[in-house]
């Protein structure tokens, strides 16, 4: 029951978030201007969400468990290196991408693509392994990679969109879909095996919201604004953690 689950929201989050950043950019224009107040609000919520998820819920979870709490911080510690090398390696691809896109946009936007797939791949993981975990904390990270999602598929399809591919954009909906759903299954069948290791699962995956939140989503928020849009970062950023405190306060449960 808990796989079909998994299989259900993760392919919820892969395809909703490209729908969702295509409906944007297509009708509302917002991958034209990168302070457009739908983005700010989704990277508002996204960051609380995150931010939220990860310290009030996930790290103390972790430590609650009989693992070492210093062995916690370590894998805290790795987690945040590894997606620092993480997010270099993308900044060069997206670089590599723009650099190459006016002379050949085909070998582009497959690179685009495939590497889009294993970043949804990532993200299924991450849901599982919280999902197998609490079944209300994974809707809710489920809920919160959706929101982060939706501004990086904005970038990715205005990319797309440059080069006149509008196959390439269902490209990516398929793409985004199935590898979710894949990573989603793969982290089931590790959580599932590995019950030793699922604090320190939880001490990654909530390295990996914090370092989203600090890295990428609250920089872009720091940019000089007016008082009436700052305003608004910051009240979407407090409904982004009040939701997720409001869910974790939730009776918790899982499914068998």
């Amino acid at each position: 029951m808990l796989m079909i689950i998994i299989i259900l929201v993760t392919l919820i989050v892969g395809i909703g978030s490209v729908w969702i950043a295509d409906l944007l950019v297509v009708r509302v224009g917002v991958g034209d201007s990168q302070g457009s107040h739908g983005q700010q609000g989704l990277l508002g919520l996204a960051a609380g969400a995150f931010l939220s998820t990860s310290f009030t819920h996930l790290l103390p979870e972790a430590i609650e468990s009989n693992a070492d709490v210093h062995e916690l911080f370590i894998a805290v510690l790795s987690g945040l290196v590894f997606f620092f090398l993480l997010s270099k390696a993308e900044l060069w691809r997206h670089s590599h991408e723009h650099s190459h896109s006016r002379h050949n946009h085909r070998g582009a936007n497959w690179t685009l693509l495939i590497g889009d797939g294993v970043h949804c791949f990532g993200d299924g993981i991450l849901i599982a392994s919280i999902f197998v975990s609490d079944v209300r904390l994974g809707a809710t990270a489920a809920v919160s990679v959706l929101m982060h999602e939706v501004p990086h598929h904005i970038g990715d399809l205005v990319i797309l969109r440059q080069s006149n591919h509008r196959r390439a954009a269902l490209r990516k909906l398929f793409m985004a879909g199935s590898m979710t759903a894949v990573g989603g299954v793969s982290g089931f069948m590790l959580a599932g095996s590995l019950q030793h290791w699922q604090p320190f699962l939880m001490a990654v995956a909530g390295s990996s919201f914090i370092f989203v939140a600090l890295s990428d989503l609250i920089p872009q928020l720091q940019q000089r604004r007016s008082t009436r849009e700052t305003t608004m970062q910051v009240v979407w950023l407090l409904v982004g953690i009040l939701l997720t405190v409001l869910v974790n306060g939730m009776p918790h449960g899982r499914v068998s």
